[in-house]
């Protein structure tokens, strides 16, 4: 059975993912106590620390696990990405990427034979791409052959349209390729395809005003959802408090695909309507600068979710129950089962969730780690960058255009036979 450590491990969506495949997290760790509790709480006997990083001594922790530099297989997580970072000579003295500074420690300390890195899409185009830049070199540097690209969730057998970047690396000499979508997407920007929302929430009932558990609506047997279901025949955290009458009416106003902006003016809410009228210097109107946040959303039935993020639950509304969604139907969009129980304030649970990596999603990337093997071959050592996709768009955005010049350095600087430059798939 592999091993595999878990750094900035939140609730734990990445290592229910690998564990589901056959690892054995030999340890977790992260700042956030809530999600330390409820870490603990779903992975029973767990070894698990709620601690701060950069405090963190890595060679205790391998004597302790009785490991040797280079012995663990896998090390995952994806240290949060600061946004402000000083690009340049002077990256890594630059405090605010400490976070990032101490994932580079501990791979050079326990020197894993895999590692996978998950973060938000904005990590392509932080300080022109010189954050991303920083980090495949370092990971290059390090002896490992590494891989960068951003992930769409939902063609993956996550209902839900959520974009990451995945950089996955190993020192073994080994050359590989991401793993094969199992879902197509297509439409205006790929939004079709996959499993859809109304089959991600097959079998919940309608949710009560109080938390409290309540039985499964219909027979799961045979559904996509059917391995979400919980074994105690009841769900949790499956409630929807009574909101005011005007929030009730912009909720019922709104129709598939809908935000604040289709409201009636008297329905907007006063923060929206004063940045929609509020005028820059040149007199240019805000709807040309990019216009106002959208806040409530009334998702389609039909589709893959939007990306579940700390606000889905005051934000999203069910695709045909005048409500927002639920904290479990939260979770059954990130593919959490029905039987992981969250702990915390509300505040708490459904940002563990929106923070999380789909179970479903880990799943795939640790089976096909686990496909090329944990054995080195000849060329173990030698660090190279195999090749990166931003996007699947055609073109790129000028922003996008920035980071892949830096990145294509990397893979001109490593003088390999054939140069991998991936726009799309």
């Amino acid at each position: 059975m592999p091993k595999a450590i878990s750094l900035f491990a939140g609730a734990g969506g990445c290592s229910f993912g690998f564990k589901q495949a056959g690892y054995d997290i030999v340890f977790a760790t992260d700042f956030n106590r809530a999600a330390m509790d409820t870490y603990a709480l779903n992975f029973k006997g767990a070894n698990i620390a709620c601690a701060d990083i950069c405090e963190f001594d890595f060679e205790q922790l391998l004597r302790s696990l009785d490991l040797k530099p280079g012995e663990l297989d896998v090390l995952i997580g994806g240290p949060p990405c600061q946004g402000f970072s000083t690009a340049g000579p002077r990256f890594w003295d630059d405090p605010r990427n400490h976070l990032l500074k101490q994932y580079v420690r501990a791979i050079e300390v326990i020197r894993p034979k895999w590692l996978m890195m998950e973060n938000v899409e904005g990590l392509l185009t932080t300080k022109d791409g010189e954050y991303v830049f920083e980090v495949v070199k370092a990971f290059v540097n390090l002896g490992y052959r590494v891989r960068l690209e951003k992930v769409y969730a939902h063609e993956y057998g996550v209902p839900q349209r959520r974009k990451r970047v995945i950089i996955v690396g190993n020192r073994l000499g080994k050359d590989f390729v991401f793993p094969t979508p199992t879902e197509a997407s297509h439409g205006r920007i790929f939004r079709k395809g996959g499993v859809t929302l109304a089959q991600a929430l097959h079998g919940l009932p309608r949710p009560t005003a109080e938390n409290q558990p309540v039985p499964y609506d219909s027979d799961m047997r045979g559904h996509w959802a059917s391995f979400l279901v919980s074994e105690s025949g009841v769900v949790t955290d499956h409630f929807s408090p009574p909101v005011d009458e005007l929030q009730r009416e912009r909720i019922s106003a709104l129709g598939p695909g809908q935000t604040m902006k289709d409201l009636p003016a008297h329905l907007q809410h006063p923060s929206f309507q004063k940045r929609a009228n509020r005028r820059v210097m040149d007199g240019t109107p805000s709807e040309k600068r990019g216009g106002s946040p959208s806040g409530l959303k009334r998702l389609h039935a039909d589709e893959p979710c939007l990306t579940i993020t700390g606000a889905a639950t005051r934000e999203f509304i069910h695709p045909t129950e005048d409500r927002t969604l639920t904290i479990r139907e939260a979770a059954r969009v990130q593919t959490f089962p029905d039987g992981f129980v969250f702990v915390g304030s509300l505040a708490d649970r459904i940002q563990q969730i929106g923070n999380a990596i789909p179970p479903v999603l880990a799943q795939v990337f640790a089976e096909c780690i686990a496909s090329y093997g944990f054995r080195s071959t000849a060329q173990e050592g030698e660090g190279k960058f195999l090749g990166f996709r931003l996007t699947r768009s055609q073109g790129l955005s000028p922003a996008l255009e920035r980071t892949s010049r830096l990145l294509y350095s990397l893979l001109a600087t490593a003088k390999q036979e054939q140069l991998v430059f991936e726009y799309a798939g």
